[in-house]
């Protein structure tokens, strides 16, 4: 690859198909553009050429901006448009007087009299020349009289670059190396020259090269230990890295970029290395003695040595063989939810992810807020309030060529690497049919919340509760229920499903409006024979009761009703001839609960429920039978029951006294 920075040197390229653009992070989806134009210039027998600019515009049209954050230098852009064999990369100096071109001048002075392009590839979005009056359209019509082909990269694929950088940005700022890595398809780099330090590294047997980065838009990963390899006078080494303000080290202040190399003793003062982050091992920490830091730098360099050991270039995978998630929330009037936590949900650092908001006729402010927000998302309008169970249906028909699907509840705030735990066991065991991550209350964060908890079970009378939370008694989260288990059903607020059993095991019964469905569709997957998991290893917090309030009338009537439903759709007929009856009894000594706390409201709740129930008990038969058949019909092995708890979980709870999961 020849490199050109000087627009007065350059060659008289042959039929040369040019693409333009910042290219920052030199990505996938970059890669995929990249490739594009070498397939064309090897049809056209003519030269690939990418032009990038240096500085970054931004930092020339807006010099007061500093909120500039690159993902890749100058320099790391040409080591990696090297590895990708282009033809020529030219860095045009954007100067002021540059960027003073109008569009005519941009075509006329540069691009044709420079290039003499045969093919120009761009996106569609592409914007050039004084106050960016120039646009693709602009170009095609300039086209013709200067002999130029253009071609327009697909809208999806731009979109999906953008959307890919932020999901790097956001990776490494949240010290997701790996998830990082794997979107760009190569290890994200810092280049920089060593310089002296303070040496102090020498002392503790953990000499160091301190490196300073010259390029102040850089971005930075967070403070802490990196596994890295290093490449010094085109050798590679690897290393240790830390990045940080030595908290230990009071006496000095400023944050330092500092690598210790394994069994490399030479002199590199002055030299320029280039640094590949491969993992992220711990946090910064402050230590009250050096021989502690000593101590923890010796383990540290263990798992470093061992994440290197394991590390192969060959491991970056194409997008495609990453499964593909959709993540769906179903929306009715959770406009504040929305502002508040989709922020944080677009951080998510899965690389294959799409998020796709369905509301359910919402009657505030929701979609303006989205449309002008968020006008990237895709975005499913149902015609009326279908509930969360018909909801979810009639959106997710709308969702195709994915291979998982995540209902999320508006009022989750999921952490950065929460969909992967997920998705990794589902792969490794396609026995798993669904899953959950653990749910911890949003206002109280070190307990778990009310709808899911850390899995949920079913006890012998159809009785639903969770790892973590009995009725209504919830435990603090003191890592207890942190393994990976087999549960009976996962909660509606964020379940993990695989797409197309969703819809061959019927989906959600629409009658049941909201509560309890997903209770009845975990029993016909378990029925099947599939597993369901809880995934401690991905946490989610649950503000709880967003849509329908944990305590009214209404959550009474549903969670009786369809309690009902559920058992008469999944238990076997000799279980019913006794449990029915015995359910109304318990149903009874319920209604006497709510008595002695005056609730009255909530025992006209369960006569209504039961009035709904009994009437249906024919059309139900239809149900029964119909769910019988998609059981069948997915069937994989013998119905399972782990997560059956085989007593009544009402009489330990109110008779032995037992509040907590793990004394069942």
């Amino acid at each position: 690859m020849r490199v050109h920075r000087d627009l007065n040197e350059l060659p008289d390229f042959s039929n040369a198909v040019i693409t333009i653009g910042s290219f920052d992070g030199v990505h996938e989806g970059h890669q995929s553009i990249i490739e594009q134009v070498k397939q064309i210039a090897s049809q056209q027998k003519g030269e690939s050429v990418v032009i990038t600019f240096h500085p970054h515009p931004r930092s020339i049209v807006f010099p007061k901006d500093t909120s500039l954050r690159l993902i890749t230098t100058t320099e790391e852009k040409i080591s990696l448009f090297e590895r990708y064999e282009v033809d020529h990369l030219v860095v045009v100096p954007f100067t002021v007087e540059f960027s003073q071109l109008s569009a005519d001048e941009y075509i006329e002075k540069f691009l044709v009299e420079k290039f003499h392009p045969k093919c120009i590839v761009i996106g569609y979005d592409h914007r050039f020349g004084l106050s960016r009056q120039g646009d693709i359209n602009y170009l095609r019509w300039h086209s013709q009289r200067f002999g130029y082909e253009v071609i327009e990269i697909e809208p999806r694929q731009v979109d999906d670059m953008t959307v890919s950088s932020t999901k790097i940005r956001n990776a490494l700022e949240n010290c997701a190396v790996k998830s990082a890595a794997q979107l760009m398809g190569h290890y994200f780099p810092l280049l920089g020259t060593v310089v002296k330090g303070q040496q102090i590294g020498r002392t503790i047997g953990f000499p160091t090269a301190n490196i300073e980065i010259n390029d102040r838009f850089k971005l930075i990963p967070p403070d802490g230990i990196y596994a890295v390899k290093l490449w010094i006078n085109g050798n590679e080494q690897r290393g240790m890295l830390y990045i940080g303000t030595r908290p230990t080290l009071p006496q000095y202040h400023n944050r330092t970029i500092e690598v210790n190399i394994f069994d490399f003793d030479q002199d590199i003062y002055g030299q320029k290395v280039t640094l590949e982050l491969v993992d992220f091992i711990r946090h910064d920490q402050k230590f009250d003695h050096l021989i502690e830091l000593t101590k923890q730098l010796e383990k540290d360099r263990i798992a470093v040595e061992k994440v290197l050991l394991a590390a192969n270039d060959d491991d970056f995978l194409p997008m495609d063989h990453f499964p593909k998630v959709a993540v769906v929330i179903l929306n009715y009037n959770g406009r504040d939810y929305l502002e508040r936590f989709l922020p944080i949900l677009l951080k998510s650092t899965y690389p294959n992810l799409e998020l796709i908001i369905a509301d359910n006729a919402s009657t505030d402010d929701s979609i303006a807020f989205l449309e002008e927000h968020y006008p990237q998302l895709r975005l499913i309008e149902l015609p009326e309030n279908y509930g969360y169970a018909g909801g979810y249906n009639e959106a997710l028909r709308q969702v195709s060529g994915v291979d998982y699907y995540v209902l999320l509840n508006s009022d989750i705030e999921v952490s950065p690497n929460w969909v992967e735990p997920i998705i990794q066991i589902m792969e490794k065991d396609q026995n798993i049919g669904a899953a959950q991550p653990k749910i911890l209350s949003f206002d109280q964060r070190d307990t778990f919340e009310y709808a899911g908890a850390a899995g949920g079970w079913l006890d012998t009378l159809g009785y639903p509760f969770c790892r973590g939370r009995i009725f209504a008694h919830t435990e603090k989260d003191e890592g207890q229920y942190n393994t990976t288990q087999e549960i009976f059903w996962a909660t509606g607020a964020a379940m993990f499903i695989r797409a197309e059993l969703f819809h061959k095991i019927g989906g959600f019964d629409a009658d049941y409006f909201a509560h309890a469905e997903e209770i009845d569709l975990c029993w016909r997957l378990k029925r099947a024979g599939y597993k369901i998991v809880v995934r401690p290893q991905s946490v989610v917090y649950h503000v709880g009761g967003g849509t329908l309030s944990y305590n009214t009338p209404r959550k009474t009537y549903l969670n009786f009703r369809n309690t009902l439903f559920t058992i008469y759709k999944n238990e076997t007929f000799g279980k019913l001839l006794w449990l029915l009856p015995l359910r109304l009894g318990m149903d009874g000594l319920a209604a006497v609960l709510f008595l002695s706390q005056g609730r009255l409201d909530h025992i006209q709740a369960i006569v209504q429920a039961h009035w709904s129930f009994f009437p249906q008990l024919k059309a139900l038969r239809h149900k029964r039978r119909e769910a019988a058949q998609r059981v069948a019909d997915c069937r994989i092995q013998a119905e399972n029951t782990q997560g059956r708890y085989s007593r009544s979980i009402a009489m330990d709870y109110y008779g032995r006294r037992k509040r907590h999961f793990e004394d069942l």
